[in-house]
Order: structure tokens, then sequence, then C-alpha cells
């Protein structure tokens, strides 16, 4: 976690990432506040290398933070977008 810690999207980490990236975000991630732009979106917004964004929602089950509703989708997504950028 110490490690973790060090990076931050003001000081461009995000930027020198090279290898693509997937970002997945909850509609309704109770961990960011609904007045500032999450997490993950700010994450996305600073990458420079190839990425994509999947965004799960209420009616899919995925909403919450992790998507505890909708494993199996976020798995069977994340799992896509490996056999296709791998």
């Amino acid at each position: 976690m110490a490690e973790y810690a060090r990076y931050n999207f003001y000081d461009r980490s995000a930027e020198k990432i090279s290898c693509p990236v997937l970002v997945c975000e909850a509609a309704a991630d109770l961990l960011y506040p609904a007045t500032e732009e999450p997490d993950p979106r700010k994450l996305y917004q600073h990458l420079t290398a190839p990425k994509k964004l999947l965004t799960f929602t209420e009616e899919e089950g995925g909403d919450a933070h992790c998507h505890p509703g909708a494993l199996r989708l976020a798995v069977a997504r994340i799992f896509d977008w490996l056999d296709d950028t791998i």
C-alpha cells in the first residue's frame, strides 16, 4: 500500500503507462463522492496508452464498488477485453 500511495493524478504517473489499460467503474460507487469526478474516470482521462473504460450499471447489478452484484458479468467483460487486447 505504501508503494501504491506514491502515485497520483498530478505527478503524471498515468501518462507514463505504456501498456493497454482496462479501467472499470461502478455507476453508483459509494467510495467516490457524487460531486466529484470518480477516480476511475480521472485515471482514464490521464492515460495516454491504449485504453478502455467499462461502466457497470444498476440494471446489470454492477453499480456498487467492485461490482458484487454482477461478478460473472464483470469477469466475462474483463476476459473479453483480455482476449481482444492480448
